[in-house]
């Protein structure tokens, strides 16, 4: 099992340098839409699907008591409302290019004093196809606004845009605008693993919240696999105790929770993915009874490519013979079901290597009686598809479960009505075979949507690195190689080649970030401003009015957004990885300790407070601790006295009661 990268303190402005070098800057800001072609260097990302700016445009002062009016019994609208003023009132961004030079300024006129949202069904909850659409007036008069909606979700969108359409200081809004919007796509994703590297909370929602910006409303979270097993689940404790990097690199039950109802405040779905029977190799550690080649070396000397029991280290299959298997599974699924209130489930089923399950003996025996590891894997859909579908979910899998050249099942083992499958190999051929079979699709082609392609072989040297030419494999060392820029993102049509009928059954995108060379301290230059470029194209297009690809013009507002959104990063500059380094000396006192704590644990007790100097340093380290003290069986006694007892000033107390949300 690999251990979890090394990690150091990113600050804002680290991150700020490096989002900047993703992006060419741009001489000048280019907007257009339907009725308007400007320069202003007042955007909106994504570009709504109908924008009305009539020339000559004009803004108006934003009053300084400005409100938002609206129904104030969902409780996830309210939420948004009140996060969205705070914004609105307190931003006074910048804009690269001066907008008082495209723009008349009038500041003689009503300044805007209230945006009123109404919303036609408050009690659409937030699944597939819900409906996103909005309009947003804002009258040349100044006085009022209005933000209609059919859904709290859709007005959730609305508030962005508003949002956007504000700048400066004193604050200024644009006026006489007319935009009706609604997304092309409804599953709009972006996909995160932390198996193979931990992510903490704080990292997550920090994550959710840039996508609900981006009008992104997916968050997949491939949770599990073979490197570690980061979920308690309630049920099964042993898989997180000993499957995890650590008790401090856990997701307990009360962290889904807050992650669950962020998503919805933010209008973000979480989808979750227990990858089986493949990418299992950390339930080995609880039970290796039911784990084919747990531990084994993924590709032995002398083992032939198709023979290898991975296709990376991480080795371990669930046995789709063993009955025990489904008891532990089974649970899991009960668990997360009861966890994650999302109508999908995603079952994983893909990279099922044929050399993981032949070094099982009793797998050997099945074989040798005329069976065939399809059969294998088709029991195992057999056994779990129907109990997830029970549970009142819909099935996600990877393509590879049907469309795999060695390993795959029959369609009847996937009834239509239940069963969406997720491509990421061969781009539009795969999307084409899966729709053309009546399957719907969630579209991931690696060769577009990978994030972490072409950072190189995470595996180690090897010997097409040994040139002197200074020249390096094209592919950069990655198999899927090269890095997949933001115009390649931005530039693919997910329904090319598809017939009127096909592009139905395409619910939308994902663009994925895997973690075998990314970690909390890379998360935010992984995924941003690529991910930007996704958000656009799945929800307005690619494409100008006349149907001409957007190329200049994208880049200069994709760089506004950026800038933009840069200065929306939270400004903590330290992380749960930091606060479990400098606690971690006070581990054994906590648990089992008595008297006065260890010199080392109040070294590290003294540096944790030393670096949590702002009001968000405060927040992130309390929730930090909040959140381990939650899964150990801490004397609470001990912990609310050790900030007294090492002489130091902790702004709360170590405790899993505190409410981090007072902090600061």
């Amino acid at each position: 099992m690999f251990s979890a990268f090394n990690t150091f303190n990113a600050s804002a402005l680290q991150i700020l340098i490096i989002l900047s070098l993703l992006l060419a800057s741009a001489a000048q800001i280019s907007f257009s839409s339907s009725q308007s072609n400007s320069n202003s260097g007042v955007n909106v990302w994504p570009k709504p699907r109908n924008f009305s700016w009539p020339q000559p445009q004009q803004a108006n002062l934003l009053s300084p008591n400005f409100t938002i009016t609206f129904p104030d019994h969902h409780k996830y609208l309210s939420s948004s409302v009140k996060r969205y003023l705070q914004l609105i009132l307190s931003e006074h961004h910048l804009p690269l290019v001066n907008p008082s030079s495209f723009i008349h300024i009038n500041t003689s006129a009503p300044p805007l004093l209230t945006l009123s949202v109404t919303v036609a069904d408050l009690s659409a909850p937030l699944h597939h196809g819900v409906d996103e659409s909005y309009t947003l007036t804002i009258p040349i008069a100044g006085g009022a606004a209005d933000l209609a909606a059919q859904t709290a979700w859709g007005a959730m969108r609305g508030l962005e845009t508003f949002s956007q359409l504000v700048w400066g200081d004193p604050s200024l809004v644009a006026v006489g605008v007319y935009v009706w919007d609604s997304p092309l796509f409804g599953h709009r994703g972006v996909m995160l693993d932390t198996s193979r590297n931990f992510y903490g909370v704080q990292d997550i929602l920090r994550t959710i919240e840039a996508m609900s910006a981006n009008k992104l409303n997916v968050f997949h979270w491939h949770i599990t696999d073979s490197h570690s097993f980061p979920l308690m689940v309630p049920s099964e404790p042993e898989l997180a105790s000993k499957g995890s990097y650590g008790y401090s690199m856990q997701y307990s039950p009360a962290d889904v929770t807050k992650i669950v109802e962020f998503g919805l405040e933010h209008g973000v779905r979480v989808l979750p993915e227990i990858d089986s029977p493949g990418h299992t190799g950390s339930w080995a550690a609880a039970y290796p009874d039911i784990v084919t080649c747990a531990n084994m070396f993924w590709w032995p000397d002398g083992v032939d490519w198709a023979d290898r029991p991975a296709s990376e280290p991480g080795t371990g299959h669930l046995n789709p013979l063993n009955p025990k298997t489904y008891q532990v599974l089974k649970n899991i699924i009960r668990d997360v079901a009861t966890l994650f209130p999302e109508p999908f489930y995603h079952g994983g089923a893909d990279e099922i290597i044929p050399g993981c399950w032949k070094a099982d003996p009793t797998i050997q025996s099945f074989l040798s009686g005329g069976g065939t590891l399809s059969q294998l894997l088709e029991h195992f859909v057999n056994s779990t598809f129907p109990y997830i579908v029970s549970l009142n979910r819909t099935v996600v899998y990877w393509e590879d479960v049907l469309l795999d050249d060695n390993i795959k099942v029959q369609s009847t083992a996937l009834p239509q009505e239940h069963t969406i499958l997720q491509t990421w190999n061969n781009g539009h051929n795969n999307t084409k075979r899966i729709v053309s079979s009546g399957y719907r699709v969630i579209v991931s082609s690696s060769e577009f949507y990978y994030l972490d392609c072409g950072h190189g072989d995470f595996l180690g040297n090897d010997s097409i690195y040994d040139q002197q030419t200074g020249s390096e494999a094209k592919d950069g060392g990655s198999w899927c190689g090269p890095f997949k820029t933001w115009q390649t993102i931005y530039n693919y049509d997910i329904t090319y080649g598809l017939t009127e009928e096909e592009v139905k059954l395409v619910l939308g995108g994902e663009v994925a970030l895997w973690s075998e060379q990314a970690d909390p301290t890379v998360l935010d230059a992984r995924i941003w401003p690529r991910a930007s470029a996704v958000a656009e194209s799945l929800w307005s297009g690619n494409r100008d009015e006349k149907g001409m690809k957007r190329y200049a013009e994208a880049t200069d507002r994709l760089n506004e957004w950026r800038s933009r959104t840069v200065a929306r990063v939270s400004e903590a500059a330290i992380s749960c990885s930091d606060v479990t380094k400098d606690l971690r000396p006070c581990l054994s006192y906590l648990v089992n300790g008595s008297g006065k704590p260890p010199p080392a644990c109040c070294a590290g007790a003294s540096a944790l407070a030393s670096a949590a100097s702002t009001s968000a340093d405060k927040k992130v380290a309390c929730g930090c601790i909040k959140s381990a003290a939650q899964k150990i069986n801490l004397n609470v006694q001990l912990a609310q006295a050790l900030p007294g007892n090492c002489g130091i000033n902790l702004p709360f107390s170590i405790s899993p009661n505190t409410d981090c949300s007072k902090v600061g």
